[in-house]
């Protein structure tokens, strides 16, 4: 006999209400920021104009953003985008700043045409990538999963709960590095027991936010722990760590308590597994939300 835990229709239902929103796609009008022939990013009006009071860096056209051309190289680009980001930041335009960069791309793997300092990001939209895992106890027909609980001094996010696990990837690393860096830090997890994560794929988001446009690929994994494992903080950006059964997990995501982004990551973990069944009146607009056209194609009326 088939004892797969599955959903109620009804609290799917809910997820699926609050997911629609907290996920959905740009309503907002941005404009394109071009580097060196390509679209890196999107940009609020507003946010264009106060960049284009930098006309040694920026120039407007066709609307669009684009960088001067006499930054031909990653380092001038880096280093004219970083005095940029701390004159934003001194201005409190900018979340708290991280003191670590997003490589920048044409394309993902394409050499970096700049870096930009991670506080940024949302500022100029850029794409950025993370690496999250699902910290996991049991077996597929009976787990349970640990959540933590953001601290409060957060620069995105205060407060909320979020997967055991997750990062944004910095310049010059990878998913797999970020990961093993992540859990030892978020919940003193080793690179022996970290390195038994399963990567899933990846979902991605695209949504208008306080701080712009989060524009992010998140690479999925799956960590399944020892049933006596304990998660421990080593870097204070967890106050608390909680084991939660499929219902209690049901019950959170309904909530705005816990992150978009951790909700779509447990998500995405729920239809794998098949937890949330293909006849299930909500799974359509659920599966829908882990995939994201590709902004660079997006609808031209979104745009400024």
């Amino acid at each position: 006999m088939d004892d797969k835990w599955i959903a109620p229709t009804a609290a799917i239902a809910r997820i699926a209400d609050r997911l629609g929103r907290a996920l959905a796609a740009p309503a907002l009008a941005y404009e394109p920021l071009v580097v060196a022939s390509h679209v890196v990013g999107w940009v609020t009006p507003w946010r264009v104009e106060r960049l284009a009071r930098w006309p040694q860096l920026f120039r407007r056209r066709d609307r669009a953003l684009q960088l001067t051309p006499s930054l031909d190289t990653p380092e001038t680009r880096t280093d004219a985008l970083a005095a940029v980001a701390r004159t934003l930041s001194a201005e409190g335009a900018l979340t708290a700043w991280r003191d670590e960069r997003y490589a920048v791309a044409a394309s993902p793997g394409d050499p970096a045409l700049f870096e930009l300092e991670r506080a940024a990001a949302r500022y100029f939209g850029i794409h950025s990538f993370a690496a999250h895992a699902n910290g996991l106890v049991g077996d597929g027909a009976r787990w349970r999963m640990w959540l933590a609980r953001r601290s409060p001094t957060k620069a995105i996010d205060p407060g909320l709960l979020d997967n055991l696990v997750g990062g944004g990837i910095a310049a010059g690393s990878d998913a797999a590095a970020t990961l093993i860096k992540e859990a030892a830090e978020e919940a003193g997890i080793g690179k022996t027991l970290s390195c038994r994560a399963q990567g899933a794929g990846s979902v991605d988001i695209c949504r208008d936010t306080s701080d712009g446009l989060q524009r992010e690929t998140i690479y999925v994994h799956d960590l399944w722990l020892p049933a006596d494992f304990a998660p421990a903080n080593q870097d204070g950006e967890a106050v608390e760590h909680r084991l939660c059964t499929p219902e209690n997990i049901l019950a959170v995501l309904a909530t705005d308590d816990i992150t978009a982004d951790a909700s779509l990551v447990i998500v995405d973990f729920l239809i794998r597994n098949e937890h949330i069944p293909r006849g299930d009146p909500s799974f359509a607009a659920l599966d829908a939300l882990r995939t994201v056209p590709p902004w660079n194609n997006a609808d031209s009326t979104r745009l400024a």
